[in-house]
C-alpha cells in the first residue's frame, strides 16, 4: 500500500485561518443584529449582503487554511469547483442569518438550524478539497470525516446558542461578549477545517493536476486581505448603520416625548399648569363610569373668586397671574394625590373628589380650601408691602348616580353663585330648588353637542355675515361672522345664551373650530362667485389655551379650501388678551406668523393699556357699543372715543366701532377719523346667501353702501357674479 505523506502546515498560514475565522464570525454576529431590523425591505437588504460577505469570509477561511498546507509538489485549484465551494459557504451564511433573525431559538429551530449549517459547512469544505485534483486521488478516514461533521454541526449550534445568549446582555457588555464569542466561535470552525485536513490521506507519489489553475505563493495572502477588506468594509457599514439607527431611535424617542408632552400641555392650563376643562370632562367621565360600577361616591367643588378683577384694575396683569398661581398652589396642596383640580376660567377653579364624600366631609373640604385662600398673599407684584388677601364662593355638588357627569359642574357652579349672592367668603351644597337652571343648561349642552355633529334633534348652526363700512369712502371692506343656532324647538337661540353653555360644558373649542372650518369654506364659496371677501371670526380664551391645536385647526382648513391666511382676521376680546396675558402674547404670535390678521374686540370694556397692547401682534382695535350709544349725549364717551383713536393710529392700529345704529353716532365717529364702522345703521347681520345677493346688488352703486373693487376677483364677463 502506498505511503501518505505526512502533512505540514506554515504556522503563520494556519495563525491567518484562525483570525480569518474569528473576524468572520464576529461580523456574523454584528450582521445578525441588522437581519433583525424592523423594515422588512432593509433586513431582506443585510441578510442577502450579509450572505455574501459572512459566506465569502468563511469560505476564505477554508481556502487559507488549505494554502497552509505544504506539499512536496506544485499544486493549483480547480476554478470552478472552487466557485462551487464559495456557493456552498454564502448558503450556508444565509441559513445562520436567516436563523438569527427570529424571536426566539425553539429546540427544533435549533436541531434545524444546527444540521443546515453542519451540512453546508462539510460541503464547502469537501468542495473546495476536491478543487485540489490529485493523481492518485486523496484517501479518506472515514471516521475523522464524521468527526469533522459533527464538529461543524456542534459549532454551529453554539454559534447559534451564542448570538441568542448576547441578546440577554446589558449593551454595555454585549460587545465584550461578541468579542469573546467570535474567539471561540472562530476555533471552533478551525477545528471543524482541520479535523477535516487529518482526514485526508495524500500518497507521497501524488501528482496535482490542477497544478496550472489557481494557485501560486502569494494567492493565500492576497486571498486573506482581499476578504479582510471585504470583512472589514461589511462591518463598518453595519457600524454606520447600527449608529444610525441608534441616531433614529434617540430621535424617535425625543419626538415621542415631545408629542407626549405637547399632549399633555394641552390638557394643561398654561397660567397654573392644572388640568384644563378638556381633561376634567375625561376624567369626570371615567369617575362617573367607575361610581356606576362599583359604587364609589364621587363630588365636585367649584371654587370662584370674590373680587378678583380689582386686583387685575389695581396692580396690572403681572399681579393677576402672581394671585392665579398661587391659588393654585395653595389649593394643591390641600388636594390628595387621586383628586382632579382643574381651572375652568379665569378666576373659576374646580375640585373633583372620589370615595368617602359624605356632607360633613365635603363641608370641611371647602372650610379648608376657603381658609387657605384667605391667608395673607405677600409679594403680589404691584402691590408693595401690604400682603393681599382673597376670598372665595365655593359650590358643593354629589352625583347621584343618574344623568350625564356633566350636569355635576352646572350643579356645583349653581351652588357657588348662590354662596356668591349671599355675600360671597362660604361654601353651599347644590339643592332641588336650584335644579330648573341646571336642567335647562344640560338640555342646551345636549342639543348643542348634536348640533355640532350634525344629529337630528340639535337644529342647525350657521354663520351669519354682518358687513364693515370704510368710514371715508362708505364701501364695505369686509364682514363680521357671527354664529347662530335654530333650534328645533327654542327656535332662534342667542349667542347670550347658548355660548356660557359652551363655555361651561367644554364645547366651546369644537363650537370654535366649526366656525374655522365653516368661515373657510363660505370664502371659498364666494371665491368661486368672484367675490374675495374677508371675514372676521371670534376665538375664546380656550381656544387660545390650547395654540398648537388652534394653528393645525387653521392650516387644515386653509389648505383644505386654498384660502389666503390674510382673507381671516382673528378677533378677541380685551377680557380674554388680558386673562393670561405672556399665554395670549404666544398665541396670537403663532396666529400672526401663519398669516392671519388680529383684532382686539369690545375694548374698552376690560383692564388693559395700549403700551401692552403695541406688544402684541395686532393691526386693529374695535371700540365696544357700549362707548359707541353714548357718542350723541356724553362728552365723557366722546373724548374716551377720541383719545383711543388718536393712541392706536399713533400705534400704527386701524380702529373700528361696533354697534353704530344711527346717523348721529356715525358722523361723530367719521369726525374723529374712525377707520371703519359695523352696526344696525348700515346692515344686519345676514346669511351667507343673503350677502351675496346683497353684494351683487351693491356692486359699482353710485350712491350708499357699495362693495369695494378689491372684494372680486378678475372674472371672465359671463361669470356669475
Amino acid at each position: 500500500m502506498p505511503a501518505d505523506l505526512a502533512l505540514r502546515f506554515d504556522p503563520a498560514v494556519v495563525v491567518l485561518s484562525y483570525l480569518t475565522a474569528a473576524f468572520a464570525s464576529f461580523v456574523a454576529l454584528d450582521l445578525a443584529q441588522r437581519v433583525r431590523a424592523p423594515d422588512a425591505a432593509v433586513a431582506r437588504g443585510w441578510w442577502l449582503a450579509g450572505s455574501l460577505s459572512l459566506g465569502t469570509g468563511i469560505w476564505a477561511m477554508h481556502f487559507v487554511g488549505m494554502l497552509a498546507l505544504r506539499l512536496p509538489f506544485a499544486v493549483g485549484y480547480d476554478a470552478a469547483v472552487t466557485l462551487l465551494s464559495w456557493l456552498a459557504a454564502v448558503a450556508v451564511s444565509a441559513i445562520a442569518l436567516r436563523v438569527a433573525a427570529e424571536d426566539r431559538l425553539t429546540p427544533r429551530r435549533l436541531a434545524i438550524g444546527a444540521l443546515s449549517m453542519g451540512a453546508g459547512i462539510c460541503a464547502m469544505h469537501y468542495t473546495g478539497m476536491a478543487a485540489l485534483v490529485l493523481a492518485p486521488g486523496i484517501r479518506w478516514n472515514w471516521a475523522l470525516v464524521a468527526a469533522s461533521a459533527g464538529v461543524a454541526t456542534g459549532a454551529s449550534a453554539a454559534a447559534l446558542g451564542i448570538f441568542f445568549w448576547l441578546r440577554r446582555l446589558p449593551h454595555d457588555w454585549a460587545r465584550w461578549g461578541q468579542g469573546l464569542a467570535a474567539l471561540v466561535m472562530g476555533a471552533a470552525v478551525a477545528g471543524m477545517h482541520y479535523t477535516g485536513m487529518a482526514a485526508a490521506g495524500i500518497d507521497a507519489a501524488s501528482v496535482c493536476l490542477s497544478a496550472g489553475s489557481l494557485g501560486g505563493d502569494n494567492l493565500g495572502s492576497l486571498v486573506a486581505a482581499a476578504t479582510f477588506a471585504l470583512l472589514l468594509l461589511t462591518l463598518f457599514t453595519s457600524a454606520l448603520d447600527a449608529r444610525s439607527q441608534r441616531r433614529t431611535s434617540r430621535l424617535q424617542q425625543s419626538l415621542q416625548a415631545a408629542t407626549t408632552e405637547l399632549h399633555e400641555q394641552a390638557l394643561r392650563d398654561p397660567l397654573t399648569g392644572l388640568a384644563n376643562r378638556q381633561l376634567l370632562d375625561d376624567r369626570l367621565q371615567h369617575a362617573v363610569a367607575r361610581g356606576r360600577r362599583e359604587g364609589v361616591r364621587l363630588a365636585l367643588l367649584t371654587v370662584n373668586l370674590d373680587g378678583f378683577k380689582p386686583i387685575n384694575d389695581s396692580f396690572g396683569l403681572s399681579a393677576g397671574d402672581h394671585v392665579l398661581r398661587e391659588v393654585a398652589r395653595r389649593l394643591q396642596g390641600l388636594a390628595r394625590g387621586h383628586d382632579t383640580l382643574a381651572r375652568l376660567g379665569a378666576d373659576e377653579f374646580a375640585l373633583m373628589l372620589e370615595g368617602e364624600v359624605g356632607e360633613t366631609t365635603l363641608a370641611q373640604v371647602a372650610q379648608r380650601l376657603l381658609d387657605a385662600l384667605a391667608a395673607p398673599m405677600a409679594g403680589v407684584p404691584g402691590a408693595g408691602s401690604q400682603p393681599l388677601r382673597l376670598s372665595a364662593s365655593v359650590g358643593i355638588a354629589f352625583y347621584g348616580g343618574e344623568g350625564p357627569g356633566e350636569a355635576l359642574i352646572a350643579q356645583a357652579d349653581s351652588a357657588a353663585r348662590s354662596a356668591k349672592r349671599a355675600g360671597g367668603n362660604g361654601f353651599a351644597f347644590f339643592e332641588a330648588h336650584m335644579q330648573a337652571g341646571v336642567r335647562e343648561q344640560v338640555e342646551l349642552a345636549r342639543d348643542l353637542r348634536a348640533a355640532l355633529a350634525g344629529e337630528p334633534g340639535g337644529g342647525t348652526l350657521a354663520l351669519h355675515y354682518q358687513p364693515k363700512v370704510a368710514t371715508e369712502e362708505g364701501d364695505i371692506t369686509g364682514v363680521e361672522a357671527l354664529l347662530r343656532w335654530q333650534h328645533p324647538q327654542r327656535g332662534a337661540v342667542g349667542p347670550g345664551v347658548f355660548i356660557p353653555v359652551a363655555e361651561r360644558f367644554g364645547l366651546i373649542v369644537p363650537l370654535g373650530d366649526w366656525v374655522i372650518a365653516e368661515a373657510c369654506r363660505q370664502l371659498a364659496a364666494w371665491r368661486d362667485e368672484g367675490l374675495q371677501m374677508r371675514v372676521a371670526i371670534n376665538l375664546s380664551v380656550q381656544q387660545l389655551r390650547q395654540p398648537d391645536a388652534l394653528v393645525r385647526r387653521f392650516e387644515e382648513a386653509l389648505a383644505r379650501h386654498a384660502i389666503a391666511p390674510g382673507q381671516l382676521t382673528c378677533e378677541i376680546t380685551e377680557s380674554v388678551a388680558m386673562d393670561d396675558a405672556s399665554a395670549t402674547q404666544r398665541a396670537l404670535q403663532r396666529l400672526a406668523t401663519l398669516g392671519l390678521a388680529l383684532s382686539i374686540d369690545d375694548f374698552g370694556t376690560g383692564y388693559s393699556s395700549l403700551a401692552y397692547l403695541r406688544r402684541l401682534p395686532v393691526s386693529q382695535l374695535k371700540i365696544d357699543r357700549s362707548f359707541v350709544q353714548d357718542l350723541e349725549t356724553s362728552a365723557d364717551a366722546r373724548a374716551i372715543v377720541k383719545a383711543v383713536i388718536e393712541l392706536a393710529h399713533a400705534l400704527s392700529l386701524q380702529v373700528v366701532a361696533e354697534g353704530v345704529e344711527t346717523e348721529g353716532q356715525a358722523a361723530v365717529l367719521r369726525g374723529k377719523r374712525c377707520d371703519k364702522l359695523q352696526g344696525f345703521l348700515f346692515a344686519r347681520p345676514m346669511p351667507a346667501e343673503e350677502l351675496s345677493r346683497w353684494a351683487r346688488d351693491h356692486r359699482g352703486s353710485a350712491t350708499g353702501l357699495r362693495f369695494s373693487d378689491s372684494l372680486y376677483s378678475e372674472l371672465d364677463e359671463g361669470a356669475n357674479v
